[in-house]
């Protein structure tokens, strides 16, 4: 209950940094899906809608994925919710293309974080460009997040998963993101096969967070970077982090990256792509229509932008953005505003 209450808690204030018309909340379960079949998973997931369906709606609650939750699991879910209700409703995110589903929205948590770091490297006259990037985690958000750097030119030389991970010196290219995409999403593989696969790589137990780099992207889980991982990065040279997990740096760990003055994008502001891209989705959904992907990608770099510009609005002090407080003051603005039209004092 206390990870669901600290993401619920989270997920308001980054939903109200997107300038999209939502709350915010979060739920899930104590089922663990490794070691499970196709059959299993999906009995869990029609189980699990029978008895959630009662309690979400299109103008209610709006569940999307997240960590064990992709697209399988999000067509089983959807399923289960239009067999019990008989209609078609834009009530979770992340759907698949055939059944309501919006282009780029597995790829935009990952693409929002890389847009964020950019944004924030070109304020101070800087880019991705030429930077090496550390990256940890091996599902849509990592995976999406090496897709983009690529696209940036920069290099990304790190992987991981809970077994450890994979360090490439030569950088995760197309092909070798290719590879992992159809380990994880396919053979569900571990991230070890890639050194195996690869000649280039080495595997590790333990957090990327020791390789040397410029930029550290987690984008794992919660608490996974903390004091003496912050202490590594900032030893080797890092100049930036942006978190694509949610909340992935403990306090400790956060309070390094501040005293160091890096570039510190927290996960409220930097990982809001993904609910940016689940906001349009309900739109298409309600609206009946869908968009193409250049017109959607165009609409998640302006969202980021935003956010970026809000952060900078509430968090720039004798010359230096204090990205940490500025997302926490902007998001805190709006809720607050909010509750005080409702009438809560």
């Amino acid at each position: 209950m206390s990870v669901l209450k600290f993401l619920g808690f989270e997920q308001t204030f980054k939903n109200s940094l997107t300038g999209l018309p939502m709350g915010g909340g979060k739920g899930g379960s104590d089922f663990n899906p490794k070691g499970k079949t196709d059959n299993e998973v999906m009995r869990f997931c029609q189980s699990f809608m029978t008895e959630l369906h009662r309690n979400i709606g299109e103008d209610t609650d709006i569940p999307a994925g997240d960590i064990g939750v992709g697209a399988r699991e999000i067509g089983f879910l959807f399923g289960q919710y239009k067999r019990i209700e008989n209609r078609f409703v834009g009530v979770l995110t992340g759907k698949g293309m055939e059944f309501g589903g919006s282009k780029i929205r597995t790829e935009a948590t990952g693409y929002g974080a890389v847009y964020f770091m950019q944004n924030m490297l070109e304020y101070k006259g800087d880019g991705i460009h030429g930077k090496t990037v550390s990256v940890s985690g091996s599902g849509n958000v990592a995976s999406y997040a090496v897709e983009k750097v690529n696209h940036l030119g920069g290099k990304v030389v790190t992987l991981s998963d809970s077994s450890g991970f994979i360090h490439d010196p030569d950088g995760i290219t197309t092909e070798k993101l290719d590879y992992v995409l159809e380990l994880k999403n396919v053979r569900r593989g571990r991230i070890s096969e890639y050194a195996e696969a690869f000649k280039s790589a080495n595997f590790h137990e333990g957090r990327p967070w020791g390789v040397p780099c410029d930029i550290a992207l987690p984008c794992a889980t919660q608490n996974e970077t903390n004091r003496e991982d912050a202490e590594a990065l900032i030893k080797n040279g890092c100049i930036g982090v942006s978190e694509g997990a949610n909340m992935p740096t403990d306090l400790d760990g956060i309070n390094v990256f501040q005293e160091a003055a890096i570039l510190y994008a927290p996960s409220k502001a930097a990982n809001a792509g993904g609910v940016a891209v689940s906001g349009l989705e309900m739109s298409q959904n309600s609206a009946r229509i869908s968009w193409d992907e250049a017109e959607l990608e165009k609409l998640l770099q302006t969202t980021m932008l935003k956010i970026h510009d809000s952060c900078v609005e509430y968090g720039e002090k004798n010359g230096r953005v204090d990205y940490l407080a500025g997302a926490n003051i902007a998001g805190f603005i709006k809720v607050a505003d909010a509750m005080l039209s409702f009438g809560h004092t």
